[in-house]
C-alpha cells in the first residue's frame, strides 16, 4: 500500500484530517451514499470530457476507459448500500467540488488543461482517503476500500499525462500549484457538513442528513 500511496501523498498539499476520519467511522451510512454520488460524478466527468474534447483521441480512449471503471464502482457501492439496508437519499453537495471549478478557466485550451488538473486532485483526494479509511471500519467495508484503493490508485496520474500532452511543463506546475492550494483549503478547513470530500467537521456529531446536530438545535 506504502508504494501506491506514495506518489498520491506527494502530489497532495496535505494529509487528511483525523477529525473526518472519525465521523467517517460514525456515519458509515453517509459515507457510502456520498461516496456513491462521487462515483457517479467521475463517471459522468469523463464522459462529458469525451464529449466535449471528442477530436482528442488519447484523451477519448483514456476517459472512455475511466468512466466504465467509475460506473463499476458506483454499482459496488449501491450493492452495499442495499446489502446494508441503507435507503437511498439525495445529499447535498460539498462545497469541495465547487471550490475547485471556480479555478477553472473559460478559454480553450486553458479549461482543457484545468479540468484535467482540477481531475487529477479529485482522485488524488479520494485514494488518500480510501487508504485511509482502511483499518478503520468493519470488515466488509475494510476490504472494499483496501480493493479500491489498488484499482484507482493511478487515476491521478492519468489525468496529470493528459495535462502534460496539451500545455508545457511549466504551465501545467503553475496550475497544479494553484489548485493545490485551493484543494487543501478545503479539505482541512472545518467543514458544516460530512462528506466524501469535505473538510473536518466543526461537530462531533452529525445528524442523518449530514447537518451538525447544533445547527438543528
Amino acid at each position: 500500500m506504502a508504494d501506491l500511496l506514495a506518489p498520491v501523498r506527494a502530489f497532495l498539499g496535505a494529509a487528511t484530517p483525523e477529525g473526518w476520519y472519525r465521523a467517517a467511522v460514525d456515519h458509515p451510512d453517509l459515507l457510502l451514499l456520498d461516496h456513491a454520488n462521487c462515483e457517479k460524478k467521475a463517471a459522468s466527468t469523463a464522459l462529458s470530457l469525451v464529449f466535449r474534447y471528442e477530436a482528442h483521441a488519447g484523451l477519448v480512449a483514456c476517459m472512455s476507459r475511466l468512466a466504465r471503471e467509475e460506473l463499476r464502482h458506483f454499482e459496488q457501492v449501491a450493492a452495499l448500500l442495499a446489502r446494508r439496508g441503507i435507503r437511498w437519499r439525495r445529499l447535498s453537495a460539498s462545497r469541495y467540488a465547487a471550490g475547485l471549478r471556480e479555478l477553472v478557466r473559460g478559454p480553450e485550451p486553458d479549461r482543457l488543461l484545468d479540468l484535467l488538473v482540477c481531475g487529477a486532485f479529485v482522485e488524488a483526494r479520494s485514494c488518500e482517503r480510501f487508504a485511509g479509511l482502511v483499518g478503520r471500519l468493519d470488515a466488509e467495508l475494510d476490504r472494499f476500500y483496501g480493493r479500491l484503493l489498488k484499482s484507482e490508485a493511478r487515476h491521478f496520474e492519468t489525468y496529470l499525462e493528459l495535462a502534460r500532452e496539451i500545455a508545457t511543463a511549466a504551465e501545467v506546475a503553475e496550475r497544479v500549484a494553484l489548485f493545490r492550494d485551493r484543494e487543501t483549503r478545503l479539505v482541512t478547513e472545518a467543514d458544516h457538513v460530512f462528506r466524501f470530500h469535505s473538510g473536518p467537521l466543526t461537530q462531533d456529531q452529525v445528524t442523518s442528513s449530514g447537518v451538525p446536530a447544533s445547527a438543528l438545535a
